[in-house]
């Protein structure tokens, strides 16, 4: 048997998961549950209650966010955009981003940076 290092963590391997069931909503909160932090990528689920947000702020890196649940209002600049369920949006590397729940909502969110940084 071959001893790998795993770079996913708080997921179960070799299984069939609904990624939305995976974060709860909590009333007043916005819960995450960090699938990978590495150098290059991080991979987070977020479940934020009706009216939570994440204030506005950049990264470095690609950021997608892929829509589980819910419907929620994402500023990337000066554009404002409503995304639902099933929709995925991309937000480019130092752009200030935010966003704010309009309705119980969940997301998957691949941030990918350059090895250059």
């Amino acid at each position: 048997m071959v001893d790998t290092e795993q770079l996913m963590k708080n997921i179960e391997f070799s299984a069939a998961l609904n990624l939305k069931e995976l974060v709860g909503y909590q009333e007043g909160r916005v819960i995450s549950r960090t699938l990978a932090q590495l150098p290059w990528v991080n991979i987070t689920l977020f479940a934020l209650y009706k009216g939570e947000g994440i204030s506005t702020h950049t990264t470095s890196g690609d950021a997608m966010v892929q829509i589980l649940d819910g419907e929620a209002e994402i500023t990337i600049g000066d554009k404002v955009l409503t995304v639902k369920s099933g929709e995925t949006v991309m937000m480019p590397s130092d752009v200030p981003h935010a966003l704010e729940a309009r309705e119980g909502f969940k997301m998957l969110l691949t941030v990918v940076k350059s090895g250059k940084r």
